[in-house]
């Protein structure tokens, strides 16, 4: 579908550290893993209309040890949506068993989508970028 993200990559300090993490929480979506190497990893999601990839690179160069700074030039957050309260609820809760840090348990953000329901929770990677699993009920 024209205008459709087609793929993310990430770069990132731990490989291994963030592979686990990925794996987790793609996995907990329906991404599938279809890739490992030392030098590149992806997970694809394949849908009725499109497929889209989630891909993490080793950093490289001057910044490569550093954490994400969400309020730099670049890339703030990234989120997926859910298929309902319930599945947010759900993704709040595996996020918790694999340790991973909850930066806003699940609730309602009604200064987003013109207060129609918007529900979702915020996590953070091995790296510091900010995720989010949302849930918007259809117009």
């Amino acid at each position: 579908m024209r205008g459709t993200v087609h793929h993310l990559d990430l770069t990132v300090r731990d490989p291994a550290a963030s592979f686990a993490f990925y794996d987790a929480v793609l996995s907990f979506i329906g991404y599938r893993s279809r890739l490992r190497r030392d030098d590149y990893c992806d997970w694809v999601l394949d849908g009725p209309l499109v497929r889209h990839s989630v891909g993490l690179l080793p950093a490289q160069g001057a910044g490569a040890g550093r954490a994400h700074d969400r309020y730099s030039p670049g890339l703030h957050h990234v989120a997926w949506t859910a298929g309902s309260r319930e599945d947010v609820d759900r993704m709040h809760r595996h996020l918790v068993a694999i340790g991973a840090p909850v930066l806003d348990a699940p609730a309602e953000y009604p200064r987003y989508n013109e207060g129609r329901g918007y529900y979702g929770v915020f996590f953070a990677d091995p790296d510091g970028l900010k995720l989010e699993f949302v849930y918007t009920p259809p117009p």
